[in-house]
């Protein structure tokens, strides 16, 4: 068993497995949790389909001059159930209501998150939300390729990385896909995700939740919870106190390759890109309510027809690309690792997740708890005037 790509250059897009004729490529979690393929040299034929497709190892340009709206759905229920504009669903619909099929990330009965295919409305919901765990593509670009063979519309959903890795697994282009891709922070452990949620299990009487929320707007869009929802009562609280999410937004679970992300650019070979348009209220102040907007990047001749197909449902106003960016990084800019990241993975065996958490997250230190006392004082006595 042996490795063509190293872990930290691996972005776990599974282009390699779904390419493999020999089907000699299986991808094992690594001891952080993330899934980076590994060859069984009995079984390969030295064909290299592996490497000509890594979406690492090429580079794919877009030379589209990308256009951008901020822009959120009319309808409420849609956009409150979704993490920002409520934008997703709006073109998930119009596929379906072509008769084609939608992948995206879902949650199986153990929450653990996987790639799936969708067909009609009614599942929608299960694509729909934030999910801030590494999802599982499985032989998903090799399904998404049979479809398109038959001439079906396909909306294929994902991380920057994963649409490459399904554009490079395709090699040729198809009328009738789509791809869409988010504004990427970086993507979690599953390992630290399984943790969390036995920490959860435990704190809440071993019930298991009926949802699970990372992005719930019940006290505003920009002061998001995370919520866990079960029979009869709630966990939720602000994603700045929550323990998973500390983790993951001082970056500390986050995967290594994403610390030197191949796919934060402007123009990307996704049809359309999707994120939060944090700054909205200072630059489109009426599209701005804390009920989410979202930042919609148009890539393609076939995301223009796309968005203008769904347009009448939306509310939205063109904006300026790189002032939209400069309030959202992510999109153009990867991560730097947390200064304990190392320290963090190789404790997670040793200590229950929130002891965990505490011990590595700056925060919870002295030296920033003193840094922050500081900044506090200060502004309370530029307040004095």
């Amino acid at each position: 068993m042996e490795k063509f790509l190293e872990d930290d250059k691996c972005c776990g897009c599974h282009a390699c497995f779904n390419v493999c004729p020999k089907k000699a490529i299986e991808m094992v979690n690594d001891n952080k949790g993330f899934k980076h393929p590994i060859i069984d040299q009995d079984k390969c034929i030295d064909c290299n389909l592996c490497k000509k497709i890594c979406p690492v190892l090429k580079s794919i340009e877009q030379k589209y001059n990308s256009v951008a709206y901020a822009c959120y759905n009319k309808n409420n229920e849609e956009r409150m159930n979704s993490s920002s504009g409520g934008i997703f669903v709006l073109i998930a619909k119009e596929i379906i209501n072509r008769g084609g099929v939608v992948f995206g990330a879902s949650y199986d009965s153990d929450y653990i998150v996987k790639h799936v295919e969708v067909s009609s409305i009614e599942e929608l919901p299960k694509l729909m939300g934030s999910k801030y765990v590494q999802s599982i593509i499985g032989d998903t670009y090799k399904r998404a390729k049979e479809l398109l063979e038959k001439d079906m519309y396909v909306l294929f959903t994902g991380m920057p990385c994963q649409i490459e890795g399904l554009k490079s697994f395709l090699i040729k282009d198809y009328p009738k896909l789509i791809t869409q891709d988010i504004i990427c922070h970086g993507v979690p452990s599953a390992k630290v995700w399984e943790k969390y949620k036995n920490y959860r299990r435990e704190i809440d009487n071993n019930k298991k939740p009926v949802s699970i929320s990372f992005r719930s707007k019940e006290h505003g869009w920009t002061s998001y919870d995370i919520k866990f929802s079960y029979d009869k009562n709630t966990y939720s609280v602000s994603h700045k106190d929550d323990f998973y999410m500390q983790a993951f937004l001082w970056d500390i679970s986050l995967m290594d390759a994403c610390f030197d992300c191949h796919f934060k650019k402007k123009n990307r070979i996704s049809d359309i890109t999707l994120g939060d348009y944090w700054g909205v209220e200072n630059i489109h102040k009426d599209l701005f309510d804390d009920k989410g907007t979202s930042l919609v990047i148009i890539h393609s001749n076939k995301g223009v027809d796309l968005f203008n197909s769904i347009k009448h449902r939306a509310i939205y106003e063109k904006t300026d690309l790189d002032t939209a960016i400069s309030y959202n990084s992510a999109m153009i800019c990867s991560t730097k690792p947390g200064k304990n990241r190392e320290k963090f993975f190789s404790d997670i065996e040793n200590y229950d997740f929130d002891k965990l958490v505490k011990k590595h997250v700056e925060k919870y230190g002295i030296k920033w708890r003193c840094k922050l006392k500081i900044k506090n004082f200060v502004k309370r006595l530029r307040a004095r005037g």
